[in-house]
């Protein structure tokens, strides 16, 4: 069976964002995948000081939902983030949480199908879902698509609910994702993930 983390990046528990994640939850869970939905936007996580202790340690030299969040994302075949949109950014503690989680572990995250969903009054959606992406496509991680850009509308969660449309691309996004999980991972057992580099590290003011 295949497992989906998701992530809530809003400080509130039952607003926007949690309404957009619990959708694709309950299509997760027709589709017999295994989910959990930790929240984030509420915790108190600094930035990344690039310190270097998860080189040398396999974990953030800070000691808090980071390092616990970390197994539960190996395990996972796939990670949705969510974010409400804050000055037409993700919000800085989701943006935080990512920097460091994605920097501290070392385990491959090929192939693991991710999804960036935003939540917004009116405007600064895409911007926030050009960056919530990002983290993906540096990780050698299949982006998952639905019928629109993984966004939904409203100031409040009732308002979200009336966004018929928002909730229409979640659930596709959802249906998606739950294939293209249980698609790779039959693939990997029958022909195993492509070949990855890793050697070549160029920094721009080599050769100059």
């Amino acid at each position: 069976m295949a497992k989906i983390l998701l992530l809530n990046g809003s400080p509130h528990s039952n607003g926007c964002t949690a309404a957009a994640l619990e959708e694709m939850v309950r299509v997760f869970e027709a589709e017999h995948v295994e989910t959990e939905l930790v929240q984030v936007g509420n915790k108190a996580i600094r930035g990344c000081m690039a310190c270097g202790f998860c080189a040398k340690n396999g974990r953030c030299v800070f000691n808090d939902l980071v390092n616990e969040v970390a197994p539960k994302f190996e395990a996972a075949d796939g990670l949705v983030v969510g974010s409400p949109v804050y000055y037409g950014s993700p919000n800085g503690t989701i943006l935080s949480f990512l920097d460091r989680l994605f920097y501290s572990t070392s385990f491959p995250k090929q192939m693991k199908v991710g999804a960036a969903v935003v939540s917004c009054r009116r405007g600064g959606n895409t911007a926030s879902f050009d960056v919530l992406n990002k983290y993906f496509t540096i990780s050698a991680m299949p982006v998952a698509s639905g019928t629109y850009w993984n966004q939904v509308h409203g100031f409040t969660a009732e308002d979200v609910k009336k966004d018929l449309e928002g909730l229409q691309t979640l659930r596709n996004l959802a249906r998606n994702m739950a294939f293209m999980a249980n698609a790779f991972a039959a693939a990997k057992a029958s022909a195993g993930y492509p070949a990855m580099e890793r050697s070549a590290f160029t920094s721009f003011a080599d050769g100059l």
